[in-house]
């Protein structure tokens, strides 16, 4: 079967089609006395892009009384103040929590005070500049300073000429003040939803809903709103998850921005629990709140992101199959690193010697074998999809990616599968992102650039680390941990995202004292004891503690990810069958009727029992397919369904700002029967 690799190519049919805008007449402006191209283009409610695009020589300056082409805008021209009169001084100083992306200078403006005003209020606290997540004080106008603040100009204003003109006294127009708390972007050539809604922290669902129209259209020179309420957008504000003290006057939660709210710890809930409860990761609201590398505790007051809490709904198990929608022609992309052009120039070595040399092929091979299953699955399902298979040409370091995306049309594919290497699928993601088209990270496990349109199918080690604390503490169980001095990350991770979690003293030798471990041990719960060493003496001689307490204690022996030093012949598997060894998986174990099917049809075709490359090829693929073919977006499905497939489960969340990444992550543990089986 590997002597021969067969693409498939189908053709692809690209429809394109233009459109053309309605042309309006230009408006003609005087350049009057103070107006820079920025206030002018604000009193037109037009960019200073589109005035410069008509006026080329005003971006070397405008000159009084010259005149300008303003091109049209749907919008009535407005008056812009460009200062505003001070409020009156006020008798407290008022508390800001500080956001992302926030300065003094920033708020300085906010709350029309100055930069020293807000130091001399603050004290020592400000010392090393502002931080995310700080409470500060904005003291009123005119308490803690007397200088008022004005907004320096962007822009060199038309001076006035030396001779005094003839003023004319008329009524004083209508004056309409700009929304204080919106912010505007101009799209500028090569920049992506991605680039500008990370630029503003926002996610590019926020960039859409703010600004209409680049839902199907991205044009350079567009004014887009990037903070604040969109002039034409009203949206229902959403509610805080706990009542905030001192909310800021501009944190409205329809913003792009990611404001903060004060959240107060409740009982039972733990760093994961609130991190999954508010969208973000466990290291990102410790970053929020260094304070929880200290443990937490009830009624700690922590920060986190503005809103309601993130309300998952359970997804349904299988209900991918139950609703296929064969009617729309949906196309999937395959790049799979089959590297044809090496093959075809090692001179050296036969088709043969390069596969028993190549194990980064033979896994290739592997995958795409079980690939070709899934495909096959999809015809006698009757799924409408074209499949495009194409060689990344991939290493490390490089690939065929932006080749491939231009020659073959990717962007306007519905979804693609790879390619491998975590670099070279975030390549990918970047260059068709514009296109919102879903690329799956087939077998990486690492986290590095992060976009919109990445789906991780594999869990990060994060992840899995988090999935085992997460089963424990849901079982109420005492967590004890012994860490070998050579497992420094292991140490750091426990003692900063886990740190309810007793760790057992070792000797001054760095070994194991059985008296350690027992001094932990409770009798009124399950004793769950997390090993983190590859030390076969450390090994043996906790094991034998954790067996000889079992007289008196619940204990059973856990690790958090795959223990080489496991599988040797000193630790017997009667040994951990009896600890009943607990453990994460990527998969599982699967003896079903339609398991046994697969590995006999796979049998039947490449002469072999499939290994885990070849189901996990299946397994991605298949789970693609079966939400390309829904009524729903894949999307929308991936919000919606979570699936399981032969060994591997796809349960996906959205994370805070980019992408989604799989959970579906089986916590097991050795039975006494010798077998396998999955925790409840």
């Amino acid at each position: 079967m590997k002597n021969r690799i067969i693409f498939s190519l189908l053709f692809v049919l690209i429809v394109s089609f233009s459109s053309s805008a309605k042309q309006d007449k230009y408006v003609k402006h005087t350049v009057a006395q103070g107006e820079t191209i920025t206030l002018i283009a604000q009193k037109y409610k037009v960019t200073p892009f589109d005035i410069y695009k008509l006026n080329p020589d005003s971006q070397n300056g405008i000159q009084l009384n010259s005149v300008l082409l303003i091109p049209p805008s749907s919008a009535e021209p407005t008056v812009i103040v460009p200062k505003q009169t001070q409020p009156k001084a006020g008798s407290n100083p008022t508390t800001h929590l500080v956001q992302p992306k926030e300065t003094l200078f920033s708020l300085s403006r906010q709350y029309g005070v100055s930069v020293e005003a807000i130091k001399e209020a603050n004290g020592d606290l400000l010392k090393e500049g502002l931080k995310i997540g700080q409470t500060i004080k904005i003291p009123s106008v005119g308490i803690a300073s007397k200088d008022t603040y004005e907004k320096p100009p962007l822009e060199k204003p038309v001076s006035a000429p030396k001779e005094t003109p003839k003023v004319v006294v008329k009524s004083e127009p209508k004056v309409e003040t700009p929304k204080a708390n919106a912010a505007y972007h101009i799209i500028e050539p090569k920049e992506t939803k991605y680039g500008i809604s990370k630029k503003y922290g926002m996610t590019i669902q926020e960039l859409e809903r703010l600004n209409p129209a680049i839902v199907s259209d991205f044009p350079v020179g567009l004014k887009l709103v990037v903070s604040g309420n969109a002039p034409a957008v009203a949206s229902k504000p959403v509610e805080s998850a706990e009542p905030i003290k001192d909310k800021p006057k501009d944190a409205n939660p329809n913003s792009g921005k990611k404001y903060l709210q004060e959240y107060v710890v409740k009982p039972k809930e733990t760093i994961q629990s609130i991190a999954n409860d508010f969208g973000i990761t466990e290291t990102e609201l410790i970053q929020l709140n260094p304070e929880l590398k200290k443990g937490i505790k009830l009624g700690m007051i922590l920060r986190v992101p503005m809103g309601e809490k993130v309300n998952i709904p359970k997804k349904e198990q299988g209900n991918l199959m139950k609703n296929l929608n064969t009617n729309a022609r949906k196309q999937l992309a395959l790049l799979l690193p089959f590297n044809i052009s090496k093959i075809e120039n090692d001179t050296v070595n036969s088709t043969q010697a390069r596969l028993k040399k190549d194990k980064f092929l033979n896994l290739t091979l592997d995958f795409y074998s079980g690939a070709l299953m899934a495909i096959d699955s999809a015809k006698v399902l009757g799924m409408n999809v074209d499949i495009k298979i194409l060689d990344s040409q991939e290493t490390k370091s490089s690939s065929n990616v932006a080749t491939l995306v231009q020659q073959n049309s990717l962007a306007s594919m519905d979804a693609i599968i790879g390619p491998f290497y975590q670099a070279n699928v975030e390549k990918l993601a970047e260059l068709v992102e514009p296109t919102k088209t879903p690329v799956i990270s087939p077998l990486s496990k690492e986290i590095g650039k992060k976009f919109a349109n990445l789906y991780q199918s594999m869990p990060s080690l994060e992840q899995m680390r988090g999935s085992v604390f997460q089963y424990m503490k849901a079982k109420g169980g005492n967590i004890i941990a012994v860490i070998d001095a050579k497992k420094g990350s292991v140490k750091q991770y426990i003692q900063e995202m886990q740190s309810d979690t007793k760790l057992v003293g070792l000797s001054a030798k760095g070994s194991f004292v059985a008296d350690s471990l027992r001094v932990h041990l409770q009798k009124d719960k399950m004793n769950y004891v997390l090993l983190a060493s590859e030390s076969t003496g450390m090994i043996l001689a906790m094991t034998n503690a954790m067996l000889a307490a079992q007289k008196d204690y619940q204990v059973q022996l856990v690790i958090m990810e795959p223990n080489e030093t496991l599988d040797f012949e000193e630790i017997s598997l009667t040994r951990l069958t009896k600890l009943k060894l607990l453990y994460p998986s990527l998969s599982r174990p699967n003896e079903t009727i339609e398991a046994n099917q697969f590995d006999a049809k796979y049998k039947k075709f490449n002469k072999i029992i499939p290994n885990q490359y070849a189901i996990r090829g299946f397994d991605v693929t298949f789970d693609a397919l079966l939400r390309l073919s829904q009524e729903k977006t894949f999307e929308e499905t991936i919000q919606t369904d979570a699936s399981e497939q032969i060994e591997n489960k796809f349960d996906y969340t959205q994370n805070t700002s980019y992408g989604y990444s799989n959970n579906g992550i089986y916590i097991l543990y050795y039975d006494t029967d010798l077998t396998i089986k999955e925790a409840l």
